[in-house]
């Protein structure tokens, strides 16, 4: 497993050129977050995977909702940044249904306060077990955040149910240039073990 993990990196340099077909890639994705953790077995985590033409599509409303809150004169960078996104070959949406939410804090009252934040560490799973199974299958990716500003307009074209939460967008194709060798700060100031 830890293999897997060495290979997920950040990649902004994305192609459409898939090493293998998007069904392949759909398959994959879904098996990953099928398989992430989840309180209570909640299995509250969403996604929507747009390939091709409805990526691009994500990718012109999110320039369309900076461009209405970024100054004109730093809009270049937003959008060659988000060109860089779009040049990929798909994105996946990921969201959290809070309909199973609600209904384990209406169950267990007494853990009701964090079933919220339990939402938060199944999403983040999903994410990274998407992202682990995309590097194992030589995809690159990255994990952005452009919501609130596209959530209406999002799911205005996609029919999102209305009990789904947006948390995270990622863009994803093939790998158009290497990696920089991943730094580390220091053991000491990350862990501690005790016997």
């Amino acid at each position: 497993m830890l293999d897997k993990l060495k290979k997920r990196r950040t990649q902004y340099a994305l192609g459409k050129n898939l090493p293998i077909s998007e069904t392949q890639v759909d398959a994959l994705i879904r098996d990953a977050i099928r398989l992430s953790p989840s309180s209570f077995n909640s299995q509250s985590s969403r996604a929507v995977v747009l390939f091709g033409k409805e990526s691009d599509k994500f990718w012109n409303i999110a320039s369309e909702a900076l461009r209405a809150v970024v100054p004109a004169a730093d809009f270049q960078a937003t959008s060659k940044k988000l060109d860089s996104f779009a040049s990929g070959a798909g994105t996946v949406l990921f969201y959290e249904d809070q309909e199973p939410v609600k209904a384990l804090q209406a169950n267990f009252p007494l853990y009701a306060h964090n079933f919220p934040i339990w939402s938060e560490h199944s999403t983040g799973m999903a994410q990274l077990a998407v992202w682990t199974a995309l590097a194992d299958a030589g995809i690159g990716a990255s994990l952005q955040h452009y919501h609130p500003l596209v959530d209406a307009d999002v799911a205005k074209t996609w029919n999102i149910p209305a009990s789904w939460e947006l948390k995270a967008q990622m863009p994803f194709g093939s790998n158009e240039a290497g990696f920089a060798e991943k730094t580390f700060i220091d053991d000491e100031l990350r862990f501690r073990t005790h016997r």
